[in-house]
Order: C-alpha cells, then structure tokens, then sequence
C-alpha cells in the first residue's frame, strides 16, 4: 500500500499501512514482557475525519508523539484486540511530523473505531446426534 488510508478503512492483519492522523492521546513508555523478551512500547489514540484507533508504537518509536500533534505513520501494521483493529509501528515503520491542516481537527474526528470484519469461528459439530438423542429446541419454539 503506497497511498493513505483512512482510518475506517483499517482491517484486521494489514500490513504496509500508511495514515496521516491526529494524536488524541498518547501515553508513556512503558517496558512489557513478550514472548521474545521485554519490549518497550507506547499507546496513543489516532483519528482522522472517519474515525479513531488504537495505536501502539514499538522500540525506539515508543513515546515519540504527543497528544495534539498530526503525523504521518508509514508502514505500519494491524492485528486485533477484543474485536477491534489496533494500529502498529515499529522498527521498519516511520512517523513523520505533517501540517496541522492536514488532518481534521479534534473536535472533527468522530467516536466510530474499525472493527474486526472476520466472522469469529464457529465451533466444530463432533458430528451427528447419537441415536435416541432428542434434538434441541430453540427457546422462542417452546410454550
């Protein structure tokens, strides 16, 4: 993906993401443990003018930005959380400082967040009912 996109348009497992945003939040550095070992990141709130996100910033790019600023996020990429799609940048990722004019303004950026679009998985049927078994009524078909 060479072109911007908008934050309503981010799906689940993007990658190659480019958006230019307006900080609304942005937190402090903070160290966790992965399963590669510690990691520093930071978490900010994005938005545009179709909607806000999540955005994580990993290793050097943690704490990097601040609440109020615009920026360009280059290379980027999307996972989930509890159904909704969350930004990241990292190591092969930049952020780049834009004019204020760029991005809608923060009272502009509407509440709406991109949500996982993939139907959750149904579970697996262990195949077909036993002999002698009655099959399930639903709770509306009862009186």
């Amino acid at each position: 993906m060479g072109d911007t996109v908008k934050v309503s348009d981010l799906r689940e497992n993007m990658d190659n993401v480019n958006v230019r945003v307006r900080v609304l939040e942005a937190g402090e550095s903070k160290v966790i443990e992965t399963r590669s070992g510690p990691r520093t990141i930071s978490e900010a709130l994005v938005g545009d003018e179709s909607g806000r996100v999540k955005l994580t910033l990993w290793g050097k790019l943690a704490g990097t930005i601040k609440k109020g600023d615009t920026i360009e996020i280059r290379n980027a990429w999307t996972t989930t959380y509890r159904g909704q799609v969350q930004l990241n940048v990292g190591a092969r990722g930049s952020i780049a400082k834009i004019r204020s004019e760029e991005v809608a303004a923060e009272e502009e950026i509407p509440e709406e967040t991109p949500k996982v679009r993939t139907p959750q998985p149904q579970r697996p049927r262990t195949g077909p009912p036993r002999e002698g078994s009655r099959p399930q009524r639903s709770f509306r078909s009862r009186r």
